[in-house]
């Protein structure tokens, strides 16, 4: 059987709500933290078998062990990532970062974002990581 040229990404540990991503967005400024914790339920709610956890200081998404995304708060913007955002189709171009594999997006208060566009793309990455091993 075929295995992916890539190897997953994968983490153990993972829980359906972690209470550390909530800790951690109660000590985040409050304006970020709402933008954050409206893609962090995005990311919960691709399915059942979600499973997050804080990795790297990030709110990270898995379908089992395998990582998807993540939700990451820095001084004046959110970053919704993706594992393997590079292999996502991005017709608008949503995505940023030129590493071999990992793509993001950045959201800023006040600023318009293409929701529907991202939430495509994390149903996307979801997906993928649901899928079997190639």
């Amino acid at each position: 059987m075929a295995t992916d040229p890539i190897p997953r990404f994968t983490l153990s540990g993972g829980r359906r709500h972690d209470p550390q991503v909530e800790a951690w967005l109660s000590t985040r400024p409050a304006e970020l933290a709402v933008l954050a914790g409206g893609w962090i339920q995005r990311l919960r709610d691709c399915g059942d078998d979600v499973l997050e956890l804080m990795h790297d200081g990030q709110a990270t998404a898995c379908v089992g062990e395998v990582a998807f995304a993540y939700v990451g708060i820095y001084a004046r913007h959110v970053s919704v990532g993706f594992f393997r955002g590079a292999e996502l189709s991005d017709p608008l171009r949503l995505l940023e970062g030129k590493g071999k594999l990992m793509r993001h997006v950045k959201l800023r208060p006040n600023s318009a974002i293409d929701a529907p566009a991202l939430a495509r793309l994390i149903q996307r990455a979801y997906s993928a990581a649901s899928a079997p091993a190639r």
